[in-house]
């Protein structure tokens, strides 16, 4: 068993969703995961905090979520769009299923720099 570091004081060192725990994605990887997304039917989200926050339960949610969109494409726009507009943030993407109301899936696609 491995332990991972992770500390309050250390804002570089948090865990954070899906897949904080694993090596950082690269671009191909997000985009199967938006692609799993689309598949199951869930509808895409994109949130964004300030690094020191991140740990609270409120991200702000950057426009409406994208309900019914399935274009791949548009999904990673939109996350690099929020990422773009605040470069310090972390932003991460959510798959909302609607028949269990409640969140499908949720990752970190770039996380922004510690204060």
């Amino acid at each position: 068993m491995q332990n991972y570091s992770s500390r309050l004081s250390d804002p570089a060192s948090r865990k954070f969703e899906t897949f904080s725990y694993l090596p950082a994605m690269t671009a191909e990887e997000i985009r199967k995961q938006v692609q799993y997304i689309v598949s199951r039917g869930w509808n895409p989200a994109v949130e964004h905090t300030e690094p020191e926050y991140a740990t609270l339960s409120y991200w702000y949610m950057w426009k409406l979520p994208m309900f019914g969109e399935t274009d791949v494409d548009k999904i990673l726009a939109e996350a690099e769009a929020c990422h773009k507009a605040n470069p310090g943030h972390h932003v991460r993407l959510i798959g909302y299923d609607n028949y269990k109301q409640s969140q499908g899936t949720a990752m970190v696609v770039y996380r922004g720099k510690p204060v």
